[in-house]
C-alpha cells in the first residue's frame, strides 16, 4: 500500500466534517494538485470524545461515498504504541507509530556494538546534495547517537512487525514519529535514525521528526524562520541521500505534526519540496474543530451560547485541559478574556476572536490555544452539542472547508 507525495492529516474530533474536508481536497486535484486525505485520530482523541476506530472509519468512508471521490485514502492510528494499537488494527491503513519516549534509552551493549560495526562506513565526511557543507561524523557520534536513538527504533520495528504479523505487510502505511522530544534531530541524528530504521527492517513510508522553534496547537510557529527552512531543507537532503544509501523505500517523506496554521513557514515549506521534488505529509486534525466552533458562535442563537459555555468552562479548567498538551501549548492566561465578557460577545465578535486572522485586532492567540484543548468541554455536552453541529451544518462547513482549501491547501500548494 503506497501513500501519494503529498497527503493532508484531516482529522475530525467529532466525525462530522470529513466531507467539508474531502470536497476541499478534490477542488485542490481540480487546480492540479493531487493530496491524498488522511483521517487521523488518536487513542486520547477517542477516549476523549468517546469514538471509536469502527467510527473513525465509517464516517471516512461516508464522506467518500457522499462525494463520489474516487481517490486513494486513508483512516490513521494517530500516535499509537504497543499498548494501544490492537484497537485499531481492524480498521486503521495507516499507523503513526510514536516512539519519542524511548528515546534516550540506553539500548543493550551487544546490539550498539552490533549496530556501530555494521554502519561504521558512516564514519567520516559526506558530502550530501543540497547541504553546504559536508556532514562530519566520528565513530563517538556514531556511537552516541546510536545509543540515543536505537532504543526507540527498535520499539518502532517491535510495533510494526506486530501491526504486520495481523495485517499482513504491505497492506498499510507506516510512520515513525518522534517529533514529540525536547530537542529537534541534527541531520547527523537523521541520518542515523534512518539507518536504524533500515536495519530494522521497517517499510517507514514518512517520519517526523523535531524540528526547532515551537508548533503550539493551532497557531502559527514560532521561531526563526530561516533556521526551520535550514532544517527541512537538510531533511529533505539526508532523506534522499538514506533512501538511496540504505534501501529505504523510495517514496518516503517527512511528516510535520502540528502543522495546521504554520503559515510562516509554509512558504519555506512549499520552496524545499520544489527544490528538492519531494513530497510531504502534514497534520491539521485540531484546526477543524476550531471552525466547528467558530461556525457555531456565527450561527448565533443556541450555537453561539454553546460556544461561550464551552469557552467558560474550559477557562475554568484550564490547568486541567492543558496538561496533557504542555508541550505544544504556550498560553498566557493575563490575556485571556473573561468569561462574564465573553458572554456579552456577538457571534461575529467571538468567532473573529477565534479565527486564524493575525490582521484582525480582535484576534486572540491565547483564546484559540485555549479552545483548541477545550474539545473535551464539547464532548462532555454530548448531544447538545452534536444536535447543534447538525442545526448549523450550513454555516460550519463552509467555516472549514475554506480553512483547509485558503488557508493550507493554497499556501502550501499553490
Amino acid at each position: 500500500m503506497k501513500i501519494g507525495k503529498y497527503s493532508m492529516g484531516i482529522g475530525d474530533r467529532f466525525g462530522r466534517q470529513g466531507a467539508a474536508q474531502l470536497r476541499a481536497i478534490m477542488t485542490a486535484r481540480d487546480m492540479g494538485v493531487t493530496i491524498d486525505p488522511v483521517w487521523n485520530k488518536s487513542h486520547r482523541e477517542h477516549e476523549i470524545t468517546g469514538t471509536s476506530p469502527f467510527e473513525q472509519r465509517l464516517r471516512a468512508d461516508e464522506a467518500v461515498r457522499r462525494l463520489g471521490y474516487t481517490g486513494r485514502y486513508f483512516v490513521d492510528a494517530d500516535h499509537i504504541g504497543m499498548d494501544t494499537v490492537d484497537r485499531f488494527l481492524k480498521q486503521c491503513d495507516f499507523f503513526t507509530i510514536d516512539v519519542a519516549d524511548f528515546l534516550g534509552t540506553p539500548p543493550d551493549d551487544a546490539a550498539l556494538t552490533d549496530f556501530v560495526a555494521a554502519y561504521r562506513g558512516l564514519v567520516g565526511s559526506h558530502r550530501i546534495p543540497g547541504i553546504d557543507r559536508p556532514l562530519e561524523i566520528s565513530e563517538d557520534d556514531l556511537s552516541r547517537i546510536a545509543g540515543r536513538v536505537l532504543t526507540a527504533v527498535t520499539e518502532a520495528g517491535r510495533i510494526y512487525r506486530h501491526i504486520a504479523s495481523k495485517k499482513g505487510s504491505g497492506n498499510f502505511v507506516t510512520e515513525i514519529s518522534m517529533d514529540e522530544t525536547d530537542s529537534p534531530q541534527t541531520p547527523v541524528e537523521l541520518l542515523v535514525i534512518l539507518a536504524a530504521i533500515a536495519d530494522g527492517e521497517i517499510p517507514v513510508q514518512t517520519i517526523a521528526p523535531r524540528f526547532s522553534g515551537r508548533f503550539n496547537k493551532g497557531v502559527d510557529y514560532e521561531g526563526e524562520v530561516d533556521r526551520f527552512a535550514r532544517e527541512f531543507e537538510a531533511d529533505l537532503a539526508v532523506i534522499s541521500f538514506a533512501v538511496s544509501r540504505f534501501d529505504l523505500p523510495g517514496d518516503l517523506k517527512l511528516s510535520i505534526h502540528s502543522g495546521s496554521d504554520k503559515f510562516s513557514i509554509y512558504p519555506v515549506i512549499a520552496a524545499g519540496l520544489k527544490k528538492f521534488d519531494a513530497g510531504v505529509h502534514l497534520k491539521t486534525a485540531g484546526t477543524t474543530w476550531l471552525e466547528e466552533l467558530i461556525g457555531l458562535a456565527e450561527s448565533e442563537g443556541e450555537g453561539l451560547v454553546i460556544a461561550r459555555d464551552i469557552y467558560r468552562a474550559s477557562y475554568g479548567r484550564y490547568a486541567e485541559l492543558t496538561k496533557p498538551y504542555s508541550s505544544v501549548v504556550d498560553i498566557h492566561t493575563g490575556r485571556l478574556p473573561s468569561p462574564s465578557d465573553v458572554d456579552h460577545w456577538s457571534g461575529e465578535q467571538f468567532a473573529s476572536a477565534l479565527r486564524h486572522d493575525p490582521e484582525n485586532p480582535r484576534y486572540n492567540r491565547d483564546l484559540r490555544q485555549l479552545l483548541h484543548v477545550g474539545y473535551k468541554i464539547a464532548a462532555e455536552m454530548g448531544a447538545r452539542y452534536l444536535d447543534a453541529l447538525e442545526e448549523c451544518e450550513a454555516v460550519i462547513s463552509k467555516q472549514v472547508y475554506d480553512n483547509i482549501l485558503d488557508r493550507h491547501i493554497k499556501r502550501l500548494f499553490f
